[in-house]
């Protein structure tokens, strides 16, 4: 049974910085894509960045000059390093797990796997 808890998530003033984890538990998959997604309007997720697990991340055109995301496989847990941050960053934000490749990293039907996800508000 694979578990995603995300973490880091608060309330930041405009400028300020959040660094959100998810830790996994219960993966059986020997290789997993990970990834990041927060509501948007119109859309069923808005996919914030992926990394597969190579290590090799894929961002969000409008978001990949604020935010990083990495991985610690030993650890078993995703991360998102934001900087920056709008009034429009607030959402809730969702660790996502595809086994395998995911062939649109950014797209969250690709994911089978979703944690309960932890809130980020700026003003």
């Amino acid at each position: 049974h694979v578990q995603l808890v995300e973490s880091g998530g608060g309330s930041v003033q405009a400028g300020g910085s959040l660094r959100l984890s998810c830790a996994a538990s219960g993966y059986t998959y020997n290789r997993n894509c990970m990834a990041w997604f927060r509501p948007a309007p119109g859309k069923e997720r808005e996919g914030v960045a992926s990394i597969n697990d190579d290590g090799v991340p894929l961002y969000a055109d409008s978001l990949k000059a604020r935010f990083t995301i990495s991985r610690d496989n030993a650890k078993s847990t995703l991360y998102l390093q934001m900087n920056n941050l709008k009034p429009e960053d607030t959402a809730m934000y969702y660790c996502a797990s595809a086994p395998g490749y995911a062939l649109d990293p950014l797209g969250p039907r690709e994911y089978k796997f979703w944690g309960q996800g932890t809130q980020v508000t700026v003003s």
